[in-house]
């Protein structure tokens, strides 16, 4: 008699929607919460009472509460690094980063720092938010000292793999720093692009003297 193997895919498909949903669920009534009270206001107790579940349910999916409000912290420390191992053939890492930068303000990426002025002003608010970011810049920095380093051959302590990506990570902090800013001036997010994109060319300009060809593929 045969079996289908195929059989237990679909429960165990079914169990990873239903998490992803109450994922979701619990991430909406978060910043729903955060936008309407605060992030230092809100607790987690109120907002598993929102989502009608358990606390510890929502301590399950979220191990911080500013994990519930910074939700895009992969993608976000991954970019840089993830756009220097995608440069294209003949492209150095500078290139790379700044077509990659272009891209996401062309599509007003919140990974970029496009997170509308409620959202902007949530985390300006909050001391706790704002020292997370700033750690998650760090880790971002650090990703992208790894990938510059399998770029060159090199091993993560060297000199010249920490000093270029010390100062590409420090461009990122600043343009994104930039947009925050622009975006509580109250500024609408066109207009927020078109100031952001030639700013990060004259930003990536100044490195291009000692960049221009670093990490080249």
């Amino acid at each position: 008699m045969g079996t289908d193997i195929t059989s237990p895919a679909q429960p165990a498909g079914l169990r990873e929607s239903k998490k992803q949903e109450t994922r979701q669920l619990i991430s909406d009534h978060a910043t729903r919460l955060f936008l309407a009270q605060g992030f230092e206001q809100t607790t987690i107790a109120e907002i598993a009472a929102a989502a009608r579940m358990a606390k510890k349910t929502v301590t399950n999916y979220f191990a911080r509460k500013e994990d519930l409000a910074l939700d895009h912290q992969e993608e976000f420390t991954a970019s840089l690094a993830d756009a220097v191992a995608d440069r294209r053939p003949g492209e150095s890492a500078l290139a790379a980063l700044l077509r990659a930068f272009r891209d996401s303000v062309a599509a007003q990426n919140p990974v970029a720092g496009f997170s509308g002025p409620a959202f902007a002003r949530m985390v300006a608010d909050s001391p706790t938010l704002t020292a997370c970011l700033r750690g998650l810049h760090d880790q971002r920095e650090h990703r992208l000292a790894q990938a510059l380093a399998d770029a060159t051959g090199t091993t993560p302590d060297d000199i010249t793999v920490h000093i270029a990506a010390g100062l590409l990570g420090t461009v990122h902090r600043v343009l994104f720093q930039r947009i925050q800013d622009l975006t509580l001036a109250g500024h609408p997010n066109d207009r927020i692009a078109h100031t952001i994109t030639a700013e990060a060319n004259q930003a990536f300009d100044l490195l291009e003297p000692s960049l221009a060809h670093y990490a080249t593929a």
